[in-house]
This record gives structure tokens, C-alpha cells and sequence, in this order.
């Protein structure tokens, strides 16, 4: 079998990638070693910037986001109970809009037309730097697709990145001491717009995925256990975290799943390797407090995708030989930014007193400066590719 993309993953960067492939005539096969279940019962967050929402719309896949995305104009921002919204369409003329990460694949999954291969394992990369195919064991039978493309779109612990010889990779992380405790449930959000609380007790999260389900976050240690967590003891942890006349607001229920995140600031470099391209979660993961990694992949693949059609359709290795340093710089200024929201809100072990503070004047000079608000509105609903 021949192609001329291999795609490994069918999360959203690699079903985003093999949909704009697919609508410019460019045969692509992605491979996914999951079934289309476990795909769709991942879990993750959904806020979108304008940049995303463009790509759906481009994808031909944007309908049932605008029918049923929530549109939300800012956020809150609390430390200590005291509060202060930052409204981005006020700010900047911008929004971001709710619509979960897996409406994002259900809809990229319905509009495919071309093969995905589910349940594919062993998938293991050959030769991308002079001959490049893909072997993969489906029902105890080896096969083979050769190709002239690979991207990886199989996240942190998938083979694209684990290929590349560590002679040719650099990679930059910060493992946070801390992760966030989530449940789903489905009682109405607390608020119309998100929250993101910062206590002595530590982080607090209320977002949403629909107008009756919510999702809500604390910040936990890395070594926590689910188990350790009944519903009531979130519950009543969430409320010690939020301004007294949220706490009151807050409708509690059974939650529908509950779970622990570690977080983590990572990126590998560069992101090409002969016929080989990394992108989404395989190239960078970044902490969720500032809602960057969904729309990073998408970013991710949107440039990956003009330059693989420009390279098989107008034989220009122009993109392709741009696509690192290209994306590398939006990866780093949404690196920052998550990194910044992290330090702003979370608690941190070894920060004492003079780091709260610290923490503290940064909070204060945002609620007290336009520019200040202006700069985060920017970033959290999206810089320019």
C-alpha cells in the first residue's frame, strides 16, 4: 500500500490534518492504535480560540460547533475571594468559545471520508530520513504503507517522537509539583463565564461543557489518589476555594467522572526530521490553565497541512522547510503564557510568604491596569498564527 501522508493518531490534530488533506485532494491514511470508542471517551478540555473555530469552519466541520458551542466574552479571575472579570470583547474585540474536546473528534470523525486504520499495533516508523513507510500489526497480520510524509499527531507517549534518534532532539520540560483533581457532573455551571480561582488551599477551576454539565478542578498534590476523594470532600474544597457568593451558588451532584492531571510545560526541538513532522501533544504539552494545548494542535496542523499541499501539489518545499521555526515561535509564547497563568494562581510548596505576595501584586497591578488585561485577553483567546 502507498500514500502519500501517514498520519499516526486520530485525535484532533491528526483528524484535523487528514480532513484538510482529504478537501485539498491529497490521499492521506492515519493510523490509530485505539478503537474509535476509546478515542471518543478521552476526556479533555474545549475552549476554543478564534484561530480554532476558523479551522473548523474551514474544515467544513464548524456547524454543530456554532449550533451548540457556548460563546463566552471573558472570564473571572479570583485570588482570595476578591474578583475581577476581564471582558476580551470589551479589550480586544475578541472571544473564545466552549465546545469540548471530543465534539471537536466526533465532528472531524463524521466528516472523514478517506481510511482510518483503528487498532493498529506495533506502528513503528522507518527510514523518514531516505525511504519513509509505516509497518503496523492489525488482527495478528503485519502490513506496510509507504509514503512520502509522516506527522505525528499521537501525543506525549505516542512512537512519532519516541522515532527520532535523541541525538537530534532537544527538549525542554517543567514538571509542576502539583496536578488538578477533576470531576464532571451534570448540574448547571456556576457561572455563565469561567473562574479561575487562586487560594491560600490552593487552585480552583469552575468551567463548563454544556448549559447542565460542568467541570470542576482543584489544585491537588502530585502524589493524590482519586480514591482518597469522595464527592463531598471535593465539594466541600471547591467551596473553601471560591468567593463566598459562588461557593453559595454552587450546585453539587454525583459526579460522572472524576480524575487527576498531572501538569507539565514541555516542547521538543525542532519538529521535522527528514519526511517526518511532529505536531499537537507529540511536540509540546503545556498546563490547561491557559487553555493552550487544543488550540496549539489545531495551530499545529493548520500550517503542517498548507505546507504538506503545497509540497505534493506545487512541488515547493517551501513550507515544509519553514514548519519548525514557524509554529516553534507560537509554541513558545503559549508556553509562556500558560506558564505565567500557572505561577499567578496556583500555590506552590516552596514559594512562602514573600512568593504569595508576589503573587498577590501581580494579581492587583492586572485588576488595576487596562494594558494588563489587554495583554492576557490577547493571549488567552489566541495570538496570530
Amino acid at each position: 500500500m502507498r500514500t502519500e501522508v501517514i498520519i499516526i493518531g486520530a485525535g484532533p490534530a491528526g483528524l484535523m490534518l487528514g480532513r484538510l488533506l482529504e478537501l485539498a485532494g491529497v490521499d492521506a491514511i492515519i493510523l490509530e492504535r485505539k478503537s474509535p470508542d476509546y478515542v471518543l471517551g478521552r476526556i479533555r478540555a474545549g475552549v476554543l480560540e478564534q484561530g480554532s473555530m476558523d479551522l473548523m469552519d474551514r474544515a467544513g466541520v464548524g456547524a454543530r460547533m456554532h449550533a451548540e458551542g457556548l460563546i463566552h466574552h471573558g472570564v473571572e479571575l479570583s485570588f482570595d475571594g476578591d474578583r475581577q472579570r476581564l471582558d476580551f470583547t470589551d479589550l480586544i474585540g475578541r472571544h473564545v468559545m466552549v465546545y469540548g474536546q471530543t465534539e471537536v473528534t466526533r465532528d472531524l470523525m463524521a466528516a472523514r471520508k478517506a481510511q482510518t486504520i483503528y487498532d493498529a499495533e506495533n506502528v513503528e516508523l522507518h527510514d523518514f530520513d531516505t525511504n519513509p513507510h509505516v509497518t503496523y500489526t492489525k488482527d495478528g497480520v503485519t502490513h506496510r504503507i509507504d509514503c512520502r510524509f509522516i506527522a505525528g499527531c499521537d501525543g506525549f507517549h505516542g512512537v512519532s517522537r519516541q522515532s527520532v534518534p535523541q541525538s537530534a532532539l532537544t527538549t525542554f520540560e517543567r514538571v509542576y509539583p502539583f496536578g488538578w483533581l477533576g470531576i464532571l457532573v451534570d448540574k448547571p455551571p456556576v457561572a455563565d463565564e469561567l473562574i479561575y480561582a487562586h487560594h491560600a488551599r490552593g487552585f480552583a477551576l469552575c468551567s463548563q461543557r454544556s448549559p447542565t454539565r460542568s467541570r470542576y478542578y482543584v489544585q491537588v498534590p502530585t502524589d493524590e489518589k482519586v480514591e482518597a476523594w469522595s464527592d463531598d470532600r471535593f465539594w466541600d474544597e471547591l467551596r473553601a476555594r471560591l468567593n463566598p457568593e459562588t461557593a453559595e451558588a454552587l450546585q453539587t451532584g454525583s459526579s460522572i467522572e472524576k480524575s487527576i492531571a498531572p501538569l507539565r510545560s514541555f516542547v521538543a526541538e525542532p519538529l521535522r526530521f527528514g519526511c517526518l513532522f511532529l505536531a499537537g501533544d507529540a511536540a509540546h504539552i503545556v498546563p490547561p490553565t491557559g487553555a493552550k494545548g487544543l488550540n496549539l494542535a489545531m495551530s499545529d496542523v493548520a500550517v503542517l497541512a498548507d505546507a504538506l499541499i503545497e509540497a505534493v501539489s506545487e512541488k515547493s518545499e517551501a513550507g515544509i522547510n519553514a514548519y519548525s521555526a514557524k509554529v516553534l515561535d507560537r509554541i513558545w509564547k503559549a508556553e509562556r503564557f500558560s506558564w505565567w497563568m500557572t505561577s499567578l494562581l496556583h500555590t506552590f510548596p516552596d514559594a512562602g510568604a514573600f512568593g504569595r505576595r508576589i503573587q498577590r501584586a501581580d494579581f492587583d497591578y492586572l485588576a488595576s491596569s487596562r494594558i494588563a488585561q489587554q495583554s492576557l485577553a490577547e493571549n488567552y483567546t489566541g495570538l496570530p498564527s
